[in-house]
């Protein structure tokens, strides 16, 4: 049956939703087939009232130099991994202050891999009057995550959006952070609620820096970047950069390199070409990694020699480089 006796068939994507805070709310092209079309255009008709929270997360976040999305399309391509090696790497170089915002609600794993939480008991989160104060891994190395909060460390959150919004706001206005040079923003997989929110806030604040983007080679994974990378074109953040993670194994015995994932279509090398957007090297499989991970440790200071180690240098001279530090 042709497309065009087919009633079902949409013949043209509707572009993404402006969102009900939107000018284009209800009018878009995106609205015509949704079903809360109306309710958006009742909405945009009403008087425009400033979120209060907006001047406190913008007072709050005023000492932060640099704010640093990590995003992936997808789930299980070491972003949070990433997040921390980041994050580790930066606070070695003592006159840097680093903060390391764990933005996944529902799945928080940075706590477990910068060593503040181990299989039976997990940091606290100290609440003064002044608001929330982060837990330091070292004197210049401050983390918040949602698993402090919680009374038992196998505690599911199954929240919906708007306490996940709440949530969010919490800890951008009521973290105490001191003089950051950097606020490393992991962020759950895809492009949802939490994305729009964070980035919602900080730019009406104060800008993003820009956003890291994770991906394995393979192409199943460079499918769902190609929707992160629209996203952000899309949304007005800045791509500083492409990591391609689990880039190949190196044996330490024989020296010899397996591809695990192999770049079928060219890896994350030719996507950047693709997109024009800055390619920042490839970071191979190290099985230590995993474990200082589950352990807590500091992968590039136990391992400072390794070949992951030094492809993280390279990466944290292109991200100084781009925020001229």
């Amino acid at each position: 049956m042709s497309s065009e006796n087919n009633s079902n068939t949409v013949t043209e994507e509707p572009l993404h939703c402006p969102g009900p805070e939107s000018e284009d709310a209800g009018t878009g092209d995106a609205c015509n087939s949704c079903n809360y079309q109306q309710t958006c255009s009742s909405n945009n008709n009403l008087p425009k009232v400033e979120d209060p929270d907006i001047q406190l997360i913008k007072d709050n976040l005023s000492n932060i130099k640099n704010k640093i999305l990590v995003l992936s399309g997808k789930g299980g391509v070491g972003k949070s991994t990433f997040s921390t090696l980041l994050a580790f790497l930066l606070s070695s170089d003592p006159d840097l202050n680093i903060g390391l915002l764990d933005l996944d609600i529902t799945g928080p794993s940075i706590p477990k891999m910068i060593g503040t939480m181990s299989d039976t008991s997990n940091a606290q989160l100290h609440m003064t009057s002044n608001g929330l104060i982060p837990n330091y891994v070292q004197d210049n190395l401050a983390t918040i995550s949602i698993q402090y909060l919680l009374p038992n460390i196998d505690d599911a959150i199954i929240w919906k959006s708007a306490k996940k919004e709440t949530m969010i706001k919490k800890f951008l206005k009521d973290t105490l952070w001191s003089d950051l040079d950097f606020l490393i923003i992991d962020t759950p997989p895809g492009t949802s609620d939490e994305h729009i929110l964070i980035n919602k806030l900080l730019n009406k604040t104060q800008s993003v820096t820009g956003a890291i983007l994770i991906t394995t080679p393979q192409e199943v994974s460079l499918n769902d970047v190609r929707k992160e990378i629209n996203f952000c074109q899309k949304v007005g953040i800045k791509i500083m950069g492409l990591v391609e993670n689990m880039a190949g194994f190196v044996c330490k015995n024989c020296n010899r390199k397996t591809d695990i994932f192999k770049a079928t279509t060219g890896g994350g090398e030719s996507l950047c070409k693709e997109f024009n957007i800055p390619y920042w090297g490839k970071v191979p499989l190290d099985p230590r990694l995993g474990v200082c991970c589950d352990q807590g440790e500091s992968f590039v200071d136990l391992y400072p020699e390794s070949e992951a180690t030094l492809c993280l240098v390279d990466i944290v001279e292109n991200l100084m480089d781009q925020c001229e530090l």
